[in-house]
């Protein structure tokens, strides 16, 4: 799929009001590459609304972002029948939208997927179009092949955007390949300070996350999988930093649950060793199959991947280990 077929249904429509989606708590990547498609849709058609939306509210980090580019991303729920299309960005699936994923079932506009995470069958049934790249470094890179592809210029706030939220998807590159090296250097010719822009995504832990780093660290189950460290624990919040955290620590793989009633959110962490040497993709190969397990729906990257469900910790725990042994084993 390509940003010529995402146009020609645009077309087709004759789209007039656009709604572009991120996921809860969007991070830099989701809604820099919504801010940016969305100036490449206007570009395309001076008159068109496009509106960017996010349920509950988007990251700590992403709100420091948007002091520094004229993003506007709304949190209230939007206007689903207004709407003549709607685009999913670094979103794969409802689950990710919370309540307001009845909504998008609900609506009668065809549905755009724009991912860089392995698709998720059920989005893609929902979908007209699905654009998922796992070759991709992030959404933004996609987003910026539309722009390449299409011929268009990039403004600087647009480049800058791109640049910030490829950044922060590869962990300041630490996980950039050739294409995404190339991809910076053409951002950074459009014009972007690359010092000036990396500066803005250090934001200092507070307080809050590091004790829930420290909780999770106090409350791991710790066990061994051939020669894999596998850990499990849980904490109220920043589940996705304390399972990075238990990683950095030296655990091959994390999984962190929080609980709040019957509802379940986990996040999976591996470090790229554990990914090479197994061929084990926590998106693929335990999020999809353990959120469906849960009454809800996961999916991620190779080394990172979330889930939200209904259940409990042990339950999570019981058929991870399940997962993980199958296919690990089968990879030895």
């Amino acid at each position: 799929m390509s940003a010529r077929e995402i146009i020609s249904l645009m077309n087709k429509v004759n789209a007039q009001s656009i709604l572009l989606l991120c996921h809860q708590n969007a991070d830099p990547d989701a809604i820099c590459a919504a801010f940016a498609f969305s100036n490449l849709l206007k570009s395309l058609k001076s008159m068109i609304k496009v509106e960017i939306a996010s349920p509950e509210g988007i990251s700590k980090l992403s709100k420091v972002l948007m002091r520094h580019l004229p993003i506007k991303v709304s949190t209230e729920k939007p206007r689903f029948e207004d709407a003549d299309l709607i685009v999913m960005l670094d979103t794969n699936t409802i689950q990710q939208l919370g309540d307001w994923g009845v909504k998008l079932k609900e609506s009668s506009a065809p549905i755009v997927v724009i991912d860089h995470h392995a698709s998720h069958p059920e989005t893609e049934k929902l979908a007209v179009l699905c654009v998922s790249d796992e070759e991709s470094s992030s959404t933004c890179e996609i987003v910026y092949g539309f722009f390449k592809e299409l011929g268009l210029k990039l403004s600087e706030a647009d480049a800058r955007a791109l640049f910030l939220g490829i950044a922060f998807d590869t962990k300041h590159f630490i996980l950039a390949n050739s294409k995404t090296f190339k991809t910076i250097a053409e951002l950074i010719e459009a014009g972007v300070n690359a010092q000036k822009s990396l500066a803005l995504l250090f934001l200092p832990m507070d307080l809050s996350e590091r004790l829930a780093r420290l909780k999770a660290s106090r409350r791991v189950r710790l066990m061994r999988i051939n020669d894999w460290i596998i850990v499990f624990s849980h904490v109220a919040s920043y589940q996705a930093s304390a399972a990075r955290a238990l990683v950095d620590m030296g655990a091959h793989f994390a999984l962190v649950a929080g609980q709040h009633g019957e509802e379940i959110q986990i996040s999976l962490r591996s470090n790229q060793e554990f990914y090479e040497k197994t061929g084990f993709h926590l998106g693929r190969d335990l999020a999809a199959p353990l959120g469906e397990h849960l009454h809800g729906m996961g999916g991620g990257h190779s080394t990172s991947a979330g889930i939200n469900g209904v259940g409990d910790f042990e339950m999570a725990v019981k058929r991870s280990i399940r997962i993980l042994r199958e296919k690990t084993q089968k990879s030895t």
